[in-house]
């Protein structure tokens, strides 16, 4: 039997080392976002627990792991807390712009200098300006590039006068919310804690935008450097039933439970 044209078509993954839980291997199912129903393609894939890479969608299939989660934020109910507060604070000297997806030599060096800085063994370590271009061009729905600069004198009325160049987000705008693709920011600074800076500005662009929901990928349960994520409440997880709300009062109580006697 002929898929028909319009029939997306899945793909596996063949087994390899997982990069969040040692000794665990990570497979992935995928399938390409390709053509004028790429938009509509990814909507659903997302609410069903996708990701989006360049022109692929793809989604954890571990055989023997259900550890990753995919996480969304409930931006209308999102209210910071006073560490969120001090970390706006410590931000309000930044302006963020939101325009189309062009990748440039200076995004490029503040990418060189994160990676080199937090993520010297990870599967992006070794990526080019040309791979880095293709991570940001490369894509077939409507897609944006957010940069954080230092505010200058007129920067509210022109980008003429923004400053150095800070942070950048790669976001997706779907039909429910927005989804971040890929962040970095200046290692250099750690006390203004920009990684939550820019998840801060995407639930209020997410809010001004009238879409609910801010997705942040995969949460996952028990790694440590993936923990950040359900510090944004209220939020919720996908669950073999669908979307829940997750609890983390839940989860402290199970942690703080005495393990139980085996029966033999």
């Amino acid at each position: 039997m002929t898929a028909h044209p319009q029939t997306p078509q899945f793909f596996l993954t063949a087994p390899s080392t997982c990069p969040y839980l040692p000794g665990q291997l990570e497979r992935k199912v995928f399938t390409h976002l390709v053509g004028h129903r790429a938009p509509d393609l990814l909507d659903l894939l997302t609410q069903g627990g996708f990701r989006r890479s360049q022109n692929i969608a793809y989604r954890p299939a571990c055989e023997r792991c259900r550890a990753c989660v995919s996480v969304r934020i409930l931006v209308d109910e999102f209210k910071p807390g006073k560490s969120m507060k001090r970390v706006r604070q410590i931000n309000s000297d930044l302006v963020g712009r939101m325009a189309e997806a062009e990748p440039t030599s200076e995004q490029y060096a503040l990418f060189r200098r994160y990676l080199d800085a937090r993520h010297t063994s990870g599967g992006m370590s070794e990526m080019s300006v040309l791979d880095y271009a293709m991570m940001v061009e490369d894509s077939q729905v409507d897609t944006r590039l957010i940069q954080y600069r230092v505010k200058g004198p007129d920067s509210a009325f022109s980008t003429r006068s923004d400053g150095d160049l800070k942070a950048v987000a790669l976001t997706d705008v779907m039909g429910d919310g927005l989804s971040m693709v890929y962040s970095f920011f200046d290692p250099d600074e750690p006390s203004r804690g920009l990684g939550t800076f820019m998840i801060l500005d995407h639930i209020e662009r997410a809010r001004e935008m009238g879409l609910p929901y801010l997705y942040l990928g995969y949460w996952v349960d028990g790694s440590r450097k993936m923990d950040y994520k359900i510090r944004y409440q209220p939020q919720e997880h996908l669950m073999p039933k669908g979307w829940e709300r997750y609890d983390p009062e839940a989860r402290r109580l199970t942690e703080a439970e005495p393990p139980r006697p085996t029966i033999r």
